[in-house]
């Protein structure tokens, strides 16, 4: 059977579940100003004159218990931001502002004072202000070094330009953009399968065929997609969005394309970085490697045939290197 993420204690059947649950629950009671309902990237919500505000929140997950454990926090903010706006702009809206959680159980000044640095420059390379957030400190919830974070996003988008996948079709081919590595998700089973009974001195070894050390490699903080994206979207030939997160390119590309519609992608288009080669060495298995990790494609986003050149141009402008990583059906 291999690693799975199951037996490291997180479950995506389970989460999808809940979220069904939430689905029920909302929907008894629903406002006509709510667009779409819950379960997209990103919530929406109409005010007049056509405008939609988008919304979302995410966290960092165990990712967090590898950067304590070799003291580098400085890249969790960008993890955090980056995991709400590239929800926020698969619906092709602008990030206006971000607020932060952090709760923890002893506030040490100069270990957070990095993780708000690295929020406050994600925002800003997001084009979205840091309008607050909210620090709690929880002796007796959370250890002495314990700790959690949450961000929210809000962003906007004009109805007559939203982005929903409802005009995708089969045939209109599915374009990717590079991780940074294994960005936010999946470190319950990364734990369990590079760190669980190891000397916690591996962290600070590079392992054999690899230049970085292990904790560079697992902390490499989660790229931002919201420039490309956003540049991609202004040409008016993007048809779907999707940031690949837990549940991998299949499951999360999934959400925006209509009934009916499926996916096939081409896992040898291109070549995973070394991080998920590491993984699969170590006993997880292909398709568990494909249903929780990004395996080197963070973004992803749907045209027309005769729309790709339009499309890879803009993203080249963006310093980007889309591929060509899949098609609808």
């Amino acid at each position: 059977m291999g690693l799975t993420y199951e037996n490291s204690g997180v479950s995506i059947d389970r989460g999808n579940l809940f979220v069904e649950r939430i689905k029920a629950i909302t929907g008894k009671n629903p406002d006509a100003r709510v667009v779409g309902g819950i379960g997209g990237f990103s919530g929406l919500y109409r005010l007049e004159g056509g405008t939609l505000l988008a919304a979302c929140c995410d966290g960092v997950g165990t990712k967090m218990e590898i950067a304590k454990s070799c003291g580098h926090l400085e890249f969790l903010g960008q993890d955090l931001v980056a995991m709400s706006v590239n929800d926020l702009v698969t619906c092709g809206a602008r990030p206006l502002f971000f607020l932060d959680y952090l709760a923890c159980g002893h506030l040490d000044v100069e270990s957070y004072e990095p993780v708000v640095r690295s929020i406050h420059e994600a925002c800003r390379e997001s084009g979205c202000a840091l309008l607050g957030g909210e620090t709690a400190e929880m002796p007796g919830v959370y250890p002495s070094d314990g700790f959690d974070l949450a961000g929210f996003a809000v962003g906007i988008v004009d109805e007559s330009s939203l982005i929903d996948g409802k005009s995708i079709r089969s045939g209109d081919l599915i374009v990717g953009l590079a991780s940074s590595g294994l960005h936010s998700n999946g470190f319950s089973l990364v734990r369990k399968a590079l760190l669980e009974g190891k000397d916690p001195g591996i962290l600070f070894s590079a392992l054999p065929g690899c230049e970085q050390p292990l904790w560079q490699m697992l902390l490499a903080p989660t790229k931002l997609y919201v420039r490309p994206a956003l540049k991609a979207a202004s040409t008016g030939v993007v048809k779907g969005m999707a940031h690949i997160t837990g549940g991998g390119l299949e499951e999360n590309i999934a959400r925006i394309l209509p009934e009916g519609r499926t996916i096939e992608i081409d896992f040898e288009a291109w070549t995973p970085g070394k991080v998920f080669s590491i993984l699969r060495e170590s006993g997880v298995p292909e398709d568990e490697m494909r249903r929780v990790f990004n395996l080197g494609i963070g973004f992803s986003l749907v045209t027309a045939p005769e729309n790709l050149e339009t499309l890879l141009f803009a993203l080249e402008n963006e310093g980007e290197s889309p591929l060509l990583v899949g098609e609808i059906r």
